[in-house]
């Protein structure tokens, strides 16, 4: 059996070599023609599965080591019979710890207490949600807006106007669609991000369409007391110059590419996969985890909460890192920085996850106690 995979996919070998022989390719040159004599195709986001590439070709399995399948046509997967997988979760912490770093950033640049500011939060699937646990477990006001789930649950949410005109941070979750009840794409258009509220911060780590960017460069550029944070482009690889010299943080699609969820994403497919062909799972993540570099933090109890809440998440990760990457990759010509956008995720260092990290308190401080519970590190 012949599988082509993603060379950007970590851990294909381990999980996947019992199952055939293995061919890794740019996620971006995965063509049909490299489909001819292949059963099992393995993606991310950057290739476009759909019926100009499946058909006539043997592919019968689909996996995406990612959350969304804006990138998948899983109508024609229906209709050809090819089973299929994403992995819902896989970095959902990695895009929390993102949205966390870019919050403490923002707020030492500005000069506020993040506990003075109230959250809306877009999208409450598996990143919004988890976002939404770990604000509301740190005491923080928060919003949510999730119509799919409104409409199914009932509950606590709001519309969008509502995060617009009562929110000064709000965090974009949502997948990307341009039909349906609920569509997506441009749900942040000119009209209402002339709604963002003064000082008002905005991030975006799920997909660049979501926010209308010719606007938001426009807005940006004419309002000095706006704040954004972009991890996602319309037209990725090829990311908007001006807009990012207009972004707080800028970065190049990489909010969810912890070393943990990318493995976990690799994993999910293999077990899909595995219950599709009703075969055993041999292969156990767990046993491939490396050793974080950092296992155990100890913080006296007299700490500052707001110090301890910044030393914990910088220990484990600081997009500004990744800003400073991205802004020196944003020269010379087209094609030479849709090359380094890419290269900057082919290459990407070393990240690990908040929830793998040890914290041990000396002396009883339940407050403290109450924060390290809340980021989602283990407090021992």
């Amino acid at each position: 059996m012949r599988i082509v995979a993603d060379e950007n996919i970590p851990l294909v070998d381990a999980f996947f070599a019992g199952q055939g022989e293995i061919r890794r390719l740019p996620g971006r040159s995965i063509d049909a023609t490299v489909l001819a004599d292949t059963e099992v195709l393995l993606v991310r986001s950057v290739t476009r599965v759909d019926r100009a590439l499946l058909a006539g070709s043997p592919v019968r399995f689909v996996g995406t080591c990612t959350i969304g399948t804006d990138h998948l046509d899983l109508d024609y997967f229906q209709e050809a019979g090819i089973a299929w997988s994403s992995a819902p979760g896989c970095n959902a912490r990695g895009v929390v710890d993102y949205v966390l770093g870019s919050l403490l950033a923002l707020a030492e640049e500005v000069g506020v207490a993040l506990a003075s500011r109230t959250y809306g939060v877009v999208g409450a699937g598996q990143v919004g949600g988890r976002l939404v646990d770990v604000l509301r477990g740190l005491g923080w006001r928060v919003l949510v807006c999730d119509p799919p789930r409104q409409a199914m649950e009932g509950g606590d949410y709001v519309d969008l106007a509502t995060i617009l005109r009562e929110c000064d941070t709000i965090s974009l979750h949502t997948p990307l669609s341009h039909a349906g009840e609920h569509p997506t794409h441009h749900l942040l258009n000119e009209a209402r991000l002339a709604e963002l509220q003064s000082g008002a911060w905005l991030i975006n780590a799920s997909r660049g369409g979501v926010v209308d960017n010719q606007a938001l460069r426009a807005v940006l550029a004419r309002r000095n007391d706006l704040r954004a944070v972009l991890d996602v482009w319309e037209g990725e690889p090829q990311a908007d110059v001006e807009l990012a010299g207009l972004c707080r943080i800028a970065t190049p699609h990489i909010a969810g590419y912890s070393l943990d969820g990318k493995l976990r994403g690799t994993a999910q497919i293999y077990q899909a996969y595995c219950r599709t062909q009703g075969l055993p799972e041999t292969v156990v993540l767990d046993e491939l985890l490396p050793a974080p570099w950092l296992e155990e933090l100890t913080l006296d109890t007299n700490c500052d909460p707001d110090w301890a809440l910044a030393t914990l998440c910088r220990a484990v990760y600081d997009p500004r890192r990744d800003d400073a990457d991205f802004r020196r990759s944003l020269l010379g010509d087209d094609t030479q920085r849709r090359a380094a956008f890419d290269g900057l995720r082919k290459h990407y260092p070393v990240r690990r996850e908040i929830d793998g990290l040890r914290v041990r308190l000396l002396g009883e401080a339940p407050g403290l106690a109450s924060l390290v519970r809340a980021l989602g590190a283990t407090l021992v």
